[in-house]
């Protein structure tokens, strides 16, 4: 260990390049060490199949319309993020029930789920990578 500190002294580069070293490995490890803690949850994609098949949850989709038309889950209700504040009473009959949020990405399902949730919604979760990681874990879509 002393020698480590005394070639660390030896050179700023050195420093540098520890303390990069160090940075770079805290990013890496942070995701999976903050996940626990998060306040929204999500889902992948086969977790999301057991919770429908298991437990009827209700997707949500709150994609553009056009991005749905193109393909969605199979029996999903769609409300565009935009309209979601003006038809919230339409998800009223779904509140007992688990609710999957999924969007393109998954970065907007997560702000709407948590939405959900300060509504009084128990059981939202949000599709983790959302439509695209869906396709790609080999899914099928419903095109209309």
């Amino acid at each position: 260990m002393e020698q480590f500190l005394v070639f660390l002294q030896k050179s700023p580069l050195n420093m540098l390049l520890f303390g990069l070293a160090l940075a770079s490995g805290g990013m890496l490890i942070w995701p999976l060490v903050s996940r626990p803690f998060r306040r929204i949850h999500e889902l992948g994609a086969f977790e999301a199949v057991q919770l429908i098949n298991r437990r009827d949850a209700l997707v949500l989709d709150i994609r553009d319309t056009g991005d749905y038309a193109a393909g969605h889950i199979t029996q999903a209700r769609h409300i565009p993020e935009a309209q979601l504040r003006d038809r919230m009473k339409e998800l009223e009959k779904y509140r007992s029930r688990p609710i999957i949020v999924s969007c393109r990405s998954g970065s907007r399902a997560s702000a709407v789920s948590g939405a959900l949730r300060k509504q009084g919604f128990p059981e939202v979760f949000a599709l983790r990578g959302g439509i695209a990681a869906w396709q790609q874990a080999g899914m099928p879509l419903e095109k209309n």
